[in-house]
């Protein structure tokens, strides 16, 4: 018999502030892709939360605490 698949799913988190860096001079573009994606694991119980979750958490590129939004 199969089984459920289960409450629990792992999602990914990535920051916002790195996404929205404008790309209006050369300089930026360099930094950008000279920075690493950042990314965060965690579970989450899809049926106490079945919106999108976001925590603050730090990012190293953008050496401040951010907001980290669940992507796909």
């Amino acid at each position: 018999m199969a089984k459920n698949k289960g409450a629990r799913i792992i999602i990914t988190l990535r920051c916002t502030n790195c996404k929205k860096t404008s790309n209006k001079n050369n300089n930026i573009e360099k930094e950008k892709k000279n920075q690493k994606k950042i990314d965060y694991t965690t579970t989450k119980n899809r049926r106490n939360t079945p919106d999108r979750l976001e925590l603050k958490k730090y990012c190293p590129n953008c050496n401040s605490h951010t907001q980290q939004k669940e992507i796909k």
